[in-house]
């Protein structure tokens, strides 16, 4: 059985981007400290920020690998805060960046090897992967880091049939962005005025697209911008 791997699949965009695969007959895993609320979604209890939670969650998924004619590994969960160049202290920066960076390369280490060909390494980075914004220091880092790794990833596995691309979404209605911006409807709407088409995305729109990218190799390497035509400052 074709197998789909999400992490942070409880809400927002990993939660529809779930949904689709299990439309499409895929078994599909969540790796997340909550449930999905999809019951045809199988949850594996995860902590992104913990290395052994992480090392847990790959040795139960090994044996549903085995065979698994292609698998999409969707690297969807991150954590943001609030916080500025001259105000991040290193502790800080080091926990972003475990849960961003260091957990997805855990995952990738222990999952690539059972994984053939037809499969995708898809990485959900943002707008702020190719840009910066004032507030948001240690994701808008780990958000470029992330392009550099799917880059690598490309780069490293070249004619293993398994291909990578980082879909960067603009302002989607999350409970992340939510959480960011707060709840004042004057913020929300100058927030969704920063793209040509007047709104916020929809999760499911960027779930589609990750979606797409998993069942077309040709985009291999690139990054996939799915922002509404947002207006450059």
């Amino acid at each position: 059985m074709t197998i789909a791997i999400i992490t942070g699949a409880s809400v927002g965009i990993g939660a529809e981007t779930a949904a689709l695969f299990v439309d499409s007959g895929y078994r599909v895993f969540n790796l997340s400290r909550r449930a999905c609320p999809l019951a045809a979604v199988e949850n594996l209890h995860c902590d992104l920020a913990s290395p052994a939670s992480v090392a847990d969650c790959v040795a139960t998924l090994a044996p549903a690998l085995a065979g698994a004619p292609r698998v999409a590994l969707v690297h969807n969960a991150s954590q943001m805060r609030k916080d500025a160049a001259n105000a991040c202290a290193s502790d800080d920066l080091r926990a972003v960046l475990e849960t961003n960076i260091v957990a997805i390369n855990s995952l990738n280490q222990g999952l690539l090897p059972l994984m053939g060909a037809g499969s995708s390494v898809l990485y959900v980075g943002s707008t702020l992967s190719e840009k910066a914004v004032p507030g948001s220091f240690t994701y808008v880092i780990s958000k470029h880091a992330q392009a550099g790794m799917m880059r690598a990833t490309c780069q490293d596995l070249m004619g293993s049939g398994i291909h990578t691309a980082l879909v960067c979404p603009g302002f989607t209605d999350t409970e992340m962005l939510r959480t960011h911006i707060g709840t004042d409807p004057a913020v929300e709407a100058a927030i969704a005025g920063m793209n040509s088409f007047n709104r916020l995305i929809e999760p499911r729109e960027i779930a589609e697209l990750i979606h797409w990218a998993h069942l077309h190799p040709v985009i291999n390497g690139a990054v996939l911008h799915a922002n509404l035509g947002q207006r450059e400052a």
